[in-house]
């Protein structure tokens, strides 16, 4: 095999694995599937009503990655909560509950897209009371629904999932699929290989010309 063929195709074998890694290619979750998961959240003790939410979500399940958008609040006085420090802060509780849940979704090809803290009150609000006022706003994305009931039926997220409501004042959070999305890593990456391998190319031809 040639340099020249050895230079493309060394970067298309890292991007053919990368989007193997970063796609759900099991397709929509499975009736067998749904029935284990529901399962194990009725072992782990969680609320029915809970238990039943999930289950029509994840029944309605496309295949396709997702992005939760988040709107929070921060508590103020969270108050003492059992298994954190006396006098913990809002951020303090919220970093016990990512901790957990950062390795969770990094390890399933899932991660924050964007983190920001709001910088003025609500500028447009219809329908809806108590939501002049937030903190932060973050956008999180899932790889799929079958790894987001992978991620909340892991008993350690039981664990840690009062420290984030503690935290909290109150917090709208709700997933979307994409019709536009520039910042999908596997076409970022995709550009960039293919344009740092092309410039390696140019510049391999160029010497074997001189």
């Amino acid at each position: 095999m040639s340099t020249r063929s050895t230079l493309w195709l060394i970067p298309a074998l890292l991007y053919g694995a990368f989007v193997y890694w970063y796609t759900d290619i099991g397709g929509p979750l499975s009736d067998a599937e749904i029935d284990d998961f529901i399962a194990t959240m009725e072992a782990n003790g969680r609320d029915p009503t809970v238990i039943s939410f999930l289950e029509t979500f994840a029944r309605q399940d496309s295949g396709r990655q997702f992005l939760m958008v988040n709107n929070i609040d921060m508590n103020d006085h969270p108050g003492n909560v059992e298994g954190a420090n006396p006098g913990e802060t809002a951020n303090d509780l919220m970093g016990r509950y990512m901790e957990h849940m950062i390795p969770a979704l990094l390890a399933r090809a899932s991660h924050p897209v964007m983190i920001g803290s709001v910088i003025y009150p609500t500028m447009d609000l219809v329908g809806i009371e108590g939501a002049e006022r937030w903190d932060q706003a973050a956008l999180f994305r899932y790889r799929s629904r079958r790894t987001l009931l992978e991620i909340v039926t892991h008993p350690t997220f039981s664990d840690k999932h009062h420290f984030k409501t503690a935290a909290l004042e109150k917090t709208i959070a709700y997933p979307i699929e994409t019709t536009l999305y520039l910042s999908d890593p596997r076409g970022l990456l995709g550009l960039l290989l293919l344009a740092i391998t092309a410039i390696l190319d140019a510049r391999l031809s160029r010497k074997n010309r001189s």
